[in-house]
Order: structure tokens, then C-alpha cells, then sequence
């Protein structure tokens, strides 16, 4: 099942035209809502947009961000300036299975949006098809692993980031983003506990975006192994990594270091985020008056 319609998420499929019909459609309707039925502020947009546009050869971007909403993708893409509508520069992105691919329409459908399964991220990452996505292309995750509407801290993030860091072929650049907003746009609770039909209209949303984050894994990797020495967990049976040759304690260590990391940036990005839209307030407030 995980392999449905492989063949529609390659490029050359039917000439890649369903492809760019796709993401055009997608980009439009991600223009449209950030941009004229809602208003979008984007915080260190340029940053984004470079390592979309022009990082290093061969070397993957993965970005990350809070989840709000089942609208935080495709909608966070559509800020000004953003080449939301380039298929040669389109994100990937990792989708459930049992929402996004639960019949044959809506499995093409998000195939050739350049969407791919969720659990051939978590059990098949050294597919070929994988390592090709991972190696040329800009990936997104929600590292907490659910939306959550609530105003509060990060949560705990899930260890799938990291292992797909320390998986990658060449050690990708990450680059955490926090958002605001969606919860309004798209409320998961808005009439008799469900989601509205159509996203809502002026409402505020929030962009931050971080600095890029780059990891030394050989110096982290040796950290690891000597913290896993101590360590008496039981085993779940992980496969060892190679050519790394970590066991499963050594893993669980480092994909924590990466992960608090992660964490502690996303963490910082969400309290600038809080300041930014506070002192946005006061300065509509003080117009107003």
C-alpha cells in the first residue's frame, strides 16, 4: 500500500505536467488565503527564500515547523516573494497515510503535489527514492507529530527530524520556522466541534523564521556513543546504522541532541513570535487612538 503511484511523484510523469498543474493550483490557493483573504507577516522571509533558491549544490534543506493547523501547509508558502509556484523548487512534504492517500483520487492527487508517505519516512528511509527526495530537495516536517492549537510551549519533539538528519546522504542544513494564525484561519473547533468548510477570512498570521542550523554529526555521533555507555534501556530492536555503526542506545542519544536542539530554537522563535505580534498590537492600538 505505501507504494501506490509511485511513478506520479517522479518528474517526468506524463511530462510533468500533472506536477505543475498541481502545485500551481495549490500555490493559488495558498496566495489567495495568506494574501488577500487573510493578512500574512513574514519575519526574516530573505532567509527562506535563499536557501530555497541558491544554497550549496547537492546539499538538502529541511524545514521545520510548530503545527497549527491542517492548513499550516500549503498556506505558511504563500507570503510574498516566496516561489510557490516554481515546481523545480517545490518542498516536499511527509503526509498520513490513512488522510491524504485513502483513495486512488486523493493518492495522485498529493503524489504529484510532492507529498509521499508517511510510513515509508518512518520504516523504508534508505529507499532509493528517499535518499533521492532527501539529497535534492527541500523537505518539511512537523517534528511535534500533531496539530495543537493551544498557546503554549513546544511540545516535546518526536525523534523522526533527527533520524532523517543522521540518515541523509550529506548532513542537510535545518531551518526551524514558528508560526501564528492558523488556529484562526482554520480552527479545529468552529461549528459543533468540527473544522469550518473553508478557511476563514481576516484574521493575522504570523511567520518566523530562524537562522539556519548545521550539524557536526561525527563530533555529536562520538558524544553519543559515550553517553549510550552508560545507559541500561531496554532494546526495541532498531537496526543498527550504517556506515555510523550506532546501536539502538547510542541512537536514542543522539536523535535527543538533535532534537533539543531543534526544540530550543523552535522554542526561541515561538516567545520572538509572541513579542512581535504584542508589540504589532500595541502599534494598531496606538494608530487607532
Amino acid at each position: 500500500m505505501t507504494r501506490t503511484m509511485e511513478w506520479a511523484a517522479r518528474g517526468d510523469h506524463m511530462r510533468g505536467i500533472p506536477r505543475k498543474m498541481v502545485i500551481m493550483a495549490v500555490g493559488a490557493f495558498a496566495k489567495a488565503v495568506a494574501n488577500f483573504l487573510n493578512t500574512t507577516t513574514v519575519h526574516n522571509g530573505d532567509q527562506l527564500i535563499n536557501l530555497v533558491r541558491s544554497r550549496p549544490p547537492g546539499v538538502p534543506l529541511i524545514t521545520v515547523s510548530n503545527h497549527m493547523s491542517t492548513l499550516d501547509d500549503p498556506v505558511m508558502w504563500g507570503f510574498k516573494g516566496f516561489p510557490i509556484f516554481d515546481s523545480n523548487l517545490a518542498r516536499w512534504a511527509l503526509a498520513a497515510e490513512d488522510i491524504c492517500f485513502k483513495n486512488p483520487l486523493l493518492t495522485y492527487f498529493f503524489r504529484t503535489g510532492n507529498h509521499f508517505f508517511l510510513l515509508i519516512f518512518v520504516y523504508c528511509s534508505q529507499c532509493p527514492v528517499f535518499r533521492t527526495l532527501v539529497h535534492y530537495c527541500q523537505l518539511h516536517t512537523f517534528p511535534e507529530g500533531k496539530v495543537s492549537q493551544e498557546d503554549a510551549p513546544i511540545r516535546r519533539l518526536k525523534w523522526g527530524t533527527a533520524s532523517l538528519i543522521v540518515r541523509s546522504p550529506v548532513t542537510p542544513i535545518v531551518l526551524p520556522i514558528v508560526h501564528r494564525g492558523f488556529e484562526e484561519v482554520m480552527p479545529e473547533s468552529f461549528l459543533f466541534g468540527r473544522r469550518p468548510p473553508f478557511p476563514l477570512c481576516n484574521k493575522s498570521i504570523n511567520i518566523v523564521i530562524g537562522e539556519p542550523m548545521e550539524f557536526n554529526l561525527p563530533k555529536m555521533t562520538q558524544m553519543a556513543i559515550s553517553m549510550s555507555r552508560n545507559l541500561h534501556n531496554p532494546t526495541r530492536g532498531w537496526p543498527i546504522l550504517s556506515p555510523s555503526g550506532l546501536d539502538e542506545a547510542a541512537q536514542r542519544c543522539l536523535y535527543t541532541s538533535i532534537s533539543e536542539q531543534i526544540h530550543t530554537s523552535m522554542e526561541s522563535l515561538r516567545s520572538l513570535s509572541k513579542k512581535l505580534s504584542g508589540a504589532k498590537s500595541l502599534n494598531s492600538g496606538h494608530v487607532e487612538e
